[in-house]
């Protein structure tokens, strides 16, 4: 998946996020997208097939997707500016990158790779 253009920092900022604290939910064996998106985004729904093919192909990822006006604070927590943004998480729920736009389905495969070793 590309890096978001507008970061220039290093993806793996700690940023105080925890997957099962803040949305209740577990992280993937492997790795976890975290799609921020917004009701009305079409490029979201793009974004959300894309993602849910990578996992119905891959074990042990996760796909978890959070409407930004149900989660205003923690939106701006992680500095979410636009949607669809992917943060792409490892086994841990560490940032590894994130991304914002619809990624093809060899990028967010390769985001897979890139943050599990398979």
């Amino acid at each position: 998946m590309p890096a978001d253009p507008g970061s220039g920092d290093d993806p793996a900022v700690d940023l105080e996020f925890d997957l099962e604290f803040d949305l209740g939910v577990a992280a993937g064996a492997l790795a976890t997208f975290v799609q921020f998106s917004s009701t009305f985004c079409m490029p979201c729904r793009a974004t959300r097939r894309v993602l849910e093919r990578v996992v119905a192909t891959a074990d042990g990822v996760a796909h978890v997707e959070v409407d930004v006006a149900d989660h205003l604070a923690l939106g701006e927590r992680l500095g979410i500016t636009s949607t669809p943004t992917v943060l792409v998480l490892d086994a841990g729920g560490v940032e590894r990158s994130r991304a914002t736009g619809v990624p093809t389905l060899a990028q967010a495969r390769a985001a897979v790779v890139a943050v599990s070793g398979r």
